[in-house]
């Protein structure tokens, strides 16, 4: 689960970062306060929220088990543990 949340974390910080490396690349003073004007910093959380939702969508898509599969719950077999699987 903190995989998953460190991810969508990292995706919602990709367009910041490269704005930031943009404004490197340009010699456009990185930390100065009027190279991040508010509809900027906007538009890159707009971009960085649909990113994160697109992302979230593919996790929900690609990931997991198959529909028909079964899942069969942790159990204890003659004195030793099993744990769960999909079938």
């Amino acid at each position: 689960m903190i995989r998953t949340v460190l991810t969508e974390i990292g995706i919602f910080l990709v367009p910041f970062v490269v704005y930031a490396l943009f404004l490197a690349a340009s010699r456009s003073g990185l930390f100065v306060q009027s190279s991040w004007p508010v509809t900027i910093v906007a538009r890159l959380a707009l971009v960085a929220i649909v990113l994160v939702i697109a992302g979230l969508i593919g996790l929900a898509q690609f990931s997991g088990a198959g529909p028909d599969s079964t899942y069969v719950p942790a159990h204890i077999e003659n004195g030793k543990f099993v744990p769960g699987t999909e079938k």
